[in-house]
């Protein structure tokens, strides 16, 4: 292990956190407490950024009159995001541990007092050893200027608070040279600077609900957040102590440095 890891963002995506049916998977986000307990008694503060409020919103409302996708969108998120909370506030609290909910716009990244207060808020939240639960403001976010997707905003808040190393938890290995499914298809382990694995990237057709990001978004975040000198990892969110693994050196995942 790196005795200079002092805190990481992990982030977890939609297809992390539910099962085929779109139901979210309790025991996923149990293992991504404990583990996050686990880093906690090593002195590594973790900021978890997690998708799923508009699938757990969903679950809650079932099909709407709502016509409009985003209106849909900014519904189901406001119903099912103190539904996650309650989800993690109840794990942690089973572990003994507090945690927090940061929602944000992209406009407080911008520059200036929206900034400072951020950093303020996050600062704040770490030195009292609570961890900052995160996630896009979707209910009174704007379509134009919301963030791409929660990748995103995983690397602007690992900019923001200075991590040691971004996590981004997804429903594969890692980056592979062709489908993942693939029998010829290999796990790329590492990724340095502007190496062309672009070329890899196959888009994705994604349900309502399922959160936004590809894996070419993945890649794209990766590689500008290792651009800052900040290590950043794509992995297998479903897969056991998978977090740890990755914070102790393990062969997991595809790790992008610059």
């Amino acid at each position: 292990m790196d005795d200079d890891i002092k805190r990481i963002v992990v982030k977890v995506g939609t297809n992390v956190l539910t099962n085929r049916d779109n139901r979210i998977l309790g025991p996923v986000l149990k293992e991504l407490v404990r583990q996050i307990s686990v880093l906690y008694e090593r002195e590594i503060m973790v900021v978890l950024v997690s998708s799923g409020s508009a699938v757990a919103g969903m679950e809650v409302l079932g099909n709407t009159n709502i016509t409009d996708k985003s209106i849909r969108r900014q519904v189901y998120s406001s119903v099912g995001q103190p539904r996650m909370m309650r989800h993690y506030y109840s794990l942690f609290h089973d572990y003994g541990m507090r945690c927090g909910q940061v929602l944000a716009t992209k406009r407080d990244f911008d520059y200036g007092k929206h900034r400072e207060n951020m950093i303020n808020c996050y600062e704040g939240l770490l030195s009292e050893g609570v961890i900052p639960i995160a996630n896009e403001d979707d209910a009174v976010s704007l379509t134009m200027s919301m963030f791409s997707d929660n990748d995103e905003l995983a690397s602007l808040i690992a900019e923001l608070i200075d991590a040691d190393r971004l996590i981004i938890l997804s429903d594969t290995d890692g980056l592979f040279t062709g489908h993942p499914d693939d029998e010829d298809s290999e796990r790329i382990h590492k990724v340095t600077g502007n190496q062309n694995v672009e070329q890899y990237v196959k888009a994705s057709d994604k349900k309502e609900g399922e959160g936004r990001g590809g894996m070419a978004s993945k890649l794209r975040v990766a590689k500008s957040t290792a651009k800052m000198n900040i290590p950043t990892y794509i992995a297998n969110g479903k897969r056991e102590n998978v977090i740890i693994d990755i914070i102790d050196n393990k062969e997991v995942g595809t790790k992008f440095i610059h």
